[in-house]
């Protein structure tokens, strides 16, 4: 689950993490309102950042014509008059596609002037099963190019998750950023609260970028998270209902916040062959057979092991709704689930749909044979793949034959 920036600052915030003054808006008066309580606390530019879960925000640009997510303004007629020009408005990205993202908040929060700036993350290494963090004197750039061009630059740090991030490992990250003295202390104390916060809020990633060194309001040097990211497990949210509560389901395909709903694992794809398959690997291997003989997959969907009647029936409701997809392969191989079951499932679900698209259906597994009867009978119009090839094979020929 992705949080947006202002919701990502508000956590790091509680972990001690310094971040800039400001808060959500949802309407100019709002924005202005922010404002104003900026520029009278002493700060002399305001920042009004489009809130979509989507990089590359402050290069978009809006379908009305207005060049760029972010601006910085001057007063709070300014901010207003910006707000009102964002809200409501479609902003398109390098990550959103052409289809880009409708703006409903914005962070409105104070301007700084940076000194330096730095990169910082700590995500889960699979390779070692441990926690890693990492920083980089290459603050403000995708930490890709980063790697590519200049892959000395970025330092990490493995963590033990018995004992979690020790001091003297935050003091050696902020050595590494060329930090000295007071900084360097600062630095450690602020790197000890970002892991707390991917720790505690069972994260999958916190990144901040830039992390920057900022002139303070004494004029001395003051580490701030400029920018926030943190995607949540959703495996964990059952921990953490407080942080259930940040979900923005405007943000996330309806497909998919449907599927959720009855347990299913979605993602919409752009081809145009649906596939329903039992098992995250049996999926993933569905979907490469369909590009290796020359068609698209339309979705990733894992009905799991332990699928019912109804859970089939809203999957194939689910592909419907999806105007791209021109015919569905379900692919199950029946070891915890019952092949009779998934059968009983296609039966109920094609009778309740009135689904016309081709169906290619291939079991294989537990109790088949009952399965594979229960197809026969039903006097549905599928076609039957006796191996996965020929399955992928058929469902492919079909849609080029469409």
């Amino acid at each position: 689950m992705n949080l947006h920036e202002y919701q990502a600052k508000q956590l790091l915030a509680r972990m001690g993490v310094a971040v800039p003054a400001g808060g959500p808006a949802t309407t100019p008066a709002e924005a202005r309102a922010t404002a104003e309580q900026l520029f009278a606390a002493g700060h002399q530019r305001v920042v009004v950042k489009s809130q979509i879960h989507a990089g590359g925000r402050g290069k978009g640009v809006f379908k009305s014509g207005l060049q760029g997510g972010v601006h910085v303004c001057t007063n709070a007629d300014e901010v207003f008059s910006r707000a009102s020009a964002m809200l409501g408005q479609t902003l398109v990205t390098r990550q959103t596609g052409p289809t880009g993202r409708v703006v409903s908040r914005l962070l409105i929060e104070a301007g700084a002037s940076i000194l330096r700036e730095f990169y910082c993350a700590v995500l889960l290494d699979r390779a070692a099963g441990r926690p890693v963090m990492m920083v980089s004197t290459e603050g403000g750039m995708d930490i890709e190019e980063v790697a590519a061009r200049t892959p000395e630059r970025i330092v990490r740090e493995t963590v033990d998750p018995a004992t979690g991030m020790m001091p003297f490992q935050a003091r050696k990250l902020a050595a590494a950023l060329e930090l000295r003295g007071d900084q360097l202390n600062a630095a450690a104390k602020l790197l000890l609260g970002v892991y707390r916060a991917w720790w505690e809020g069972e994260a999958s990633l916190v990144e901040i970028n830039p992390l920057g060194l900022v002139e303070g309001p004494d004029g001395k040097p003051v580490l701030t998270a400029l920018d926030a990211k943190i995607s949540l497990d959703d495996n964990a949210l059952f921990r953490h209902p407080d942080l259930q509560n940040l979900r923005d389901l405007a943000e996330e395909s309806p497909l998919e916040v449907e599927a959720g709903r009855h347990g299913l694992n979605y993602i919409k794809l752009d081809g145009s062959i649906a596939c329903l398959v039992n098992g995250a690997g049996l999926a993933m291997a569905t979907m490469d057979i369909i590009k290796h003989y020359g068609g698209e997959p339309a979705n990733f969907l894992d009905v799991g092991g332990g699928a019912s009647v109804e859970q089939v029936t809203a999957a194939f409701q689910i592909i419907m709704k999806d105007p791209a997809v021109k015919a569905i392969l379900v692919n199950i191989f029946g070891g915890i689930m019952d092949c009779d079951v998934i059968a009983q499932g296609i039966v109920a679900a094609v009778r309740e749909t009135g689904l016309k698209l081709p169906l290619v259906v291939r079991l294989e597994g537990n109790n088949v044979v009952a399965g594979k009867r229960t197809l026969a009978g039903s006097g549905l119009a599928l076609i039957t793949g006796d191996s996965m090839a020929d399955a992928a094979q058929k469902v492919v020929e079909t849609v080029k034959n469409s």
